[in-house]
């Protein structure tokens, strides 16, 4: 194998070139290999497929059915909300259509809202009118007036 290497001496371009098998090359095929296993997930790690093999290519709330074309549309939801309980009988987990999934989530931090418990999460929720404008009122557009009034109709009935 031959290394060229290029040095600047004034104006000029020299190269060198160095004949035999330098310390450390490596065909380019056996990097890449290397790169990519590096890149693999841990057996274990990789609970999509498994829970995909288990409970099937069905949403498990709206019972629409996939097939390979349109699997990506499926997520793994964790039950218990902690993704690092992945048991091998697949236990902790159900399979939603990405729509179902939303719904679910948005649902818990609806829900986390109401009781107050909002305020303990590290986010918030941030929305704006259509038009992005905050003039003439808070910016949070008509579901937001509408979830303001109702706490502070909650708040006035325990007070």
């Amino acid at each position: 194998m031959a290394r060229i290497s290029f040095g600047n001496k004034g104006k000029r371009v020299t190269k060198t070139v160095v004949k035999g098998d330098t310390a450390g090359s490596r065909p380019v095929g056996d990097v890449v290999r290397d790169i990519k296993e590096g890149m693999r997930k841990d057996p274990g790690e990789d609970y999509r497929e498994k829970s995909l093999a288990i409970h099937g290519l069905v949403c498990a709330r709206c019972g629409k059915e996939f097939d390979a074309s349109n699997r990506h549309l499926l997520t793994v939801h964790h039950k218990d909300g902690n993704h690092h309980n992945n048991p091998p009988d697949g236990s902790n987990w159900e399979n939603l259509c990405v729509y179902c999934h939303d719904d679910i989530h948005s649902r818990e931090l609806l829900g986390e809202y109401y009781e107050g418990a909002a305020s303990d999460r590290a986010g918030t929720i941030v929305h704006t009118d259509s038009s992005g404008s905050k003039e003439g009122g808070s910016g949070l557009g008509s579901l937001g007036e509408k979830l303001r009034k109702a706490m502070e109709e909650k708040k006035g009935q325990k007070g």
